[in-house]
């Protein structure tokens, strides 16, 4: 096991009581084309929306900008090969000035792989800002996404896995013993749980539509050798009423509660709202709220209100602005100065 993060409650009587939102501007140079799902009016939006919220929680979010993620932060992660075929699929674009596709669904521009560096970068500068005491909690208003990426792969339109990215750091920086990545995407974060699958130090929880892209994420699968037990998947059906969602996935989040986090990490996918182009749950902004509050509130006794966490997927800009707004509004009043 990594080295345990000691004497969190301590930590927790240093700090101000306020939430990070972390962001670096070379994620909306990330250009899929406005024709693609994950465009830059995705990014657009939620800042959009965030800066008409902000004047409300001036005193309790903390807009800071993230650091790009290196080689080496990545290599925790993705074999080199991966990282040099991403990389020269940048540059070739760039080259050429037009989108290159690595496979149908997932695609580069010339300043891509800056933005995927800036996106697992806004997550490690939220666990090393965390780490250091000077807050609980953050959120990474970032793109490209990352759930779908794994080691050796970009696929779903993601190119690196930045939730994994910031659950190595946190593990091999010492920030934290035990982690729990939290996944409520409206797709299975494939990536996520292969990179973690015979890891028992990461606790790995993902409710998700199935059947839907990417196809995995039965409720057989449950990790692997010293990981098995660590990996807690609820595939849900379409288009029923968000009581049948929230009461799924807290029925789960306390069993993964149980494994006592010292930091959680949430992958933020709000595709699983009403209404998406591309999936088919039904939740409403206030849903993700409650969600928010009941992922800090029942891992509080372990990781005392560490909690780190990322855009993945939403495709529907306005509605992804409000549920980010509803989220982040959780993150920042559901806070406790021990």
């Amino acid at each position: 096991m990594a080295g345990s993060y000691v004497n969190v409650p301590e930590t927790i009587n240093r700090i101000m009581d306020r939430v990070a939102l972390f962001a670096h501007e070379a994620c909306s140079a990330h250009d899929t084309g406005w024709e693609h799902p994950e465009h830059q009016g995705r990014l657009r939006a939620v800042m959009g929306a965030l800066a008409k919220a902000l004047p409300e929680l001036n005193d309790r979010v903390a807009p800071l900008h993230a650091e790009l993620a290196s080689e080496a932060d990545i290599r925790r992660v993705h074999t080199a090969e991966h990282v040099m075929t991403v990389r020269e699929a940048c540059e070739r674009a760039a080259a050429e000035n037009r989108v290159f596709r690595l496979d149908p669904d997932t695609v580069v521009s010339g300043r891509s792989w800056e933005a995927a560096r800036g996106a697992s970068g806004a997550a490690l500068s939220a666990v090393r800002w965390v780490g250091r005491g000077e807050g609980t909690a953050a959120f990474c208003a970032v793109r490209p996404p990352g759930h779908h990426a794994t080691a050796d792969r970009a696929m779903g339109f993601c190119l690196l896995n930045n939730v994994a990215v910031a659950a190595r750091g946190a593990l091999a920086e010492g920030v934290a013993g035990r982690v729990l990545i939290v996944d409520w995407d409206v797709h299975h974060g494939n990536g996520t749980q292969d990179l973690f699958y015979d890891d028992p130090d990461v606790f790995y929880l993902s409710m998700h539509q199935h059947p839907l892209y990417p196809g995995t994420g039965a409720a057989s699968e449950r990790g692997r050798g010293a990981g098995e037990g660590t990996t807690l998947n609820v595939p849900m059906s379409a288009g029923l009423e968000p009581e049948r969602y929230v009461d799924a996935f807290l029925e789960a989040l306390d069993e993964a509660a149980a494994f006592a986090p010292e930091m959680v990490f949430i992958s933020a996918g709000f595709d699983a709202a009403r209404d998406d182009p591309i999936g088919g749950f039904t939740l409403a902004p206030e849903h993700f709220a409650l969600l928010t509050r009941e992922v800090v509130e029942r891992t509080r006794p372990s990781a005392a209100g560490r909690v780190v966490s990322l855009l993945e997927g939403g495709y529907d800009p306005q509605e992804l602005g409000r549920c980010v707004t509803a989220h982040l509004t959780a993150l920042a009043t559901t806070r406790e100065v021990a």
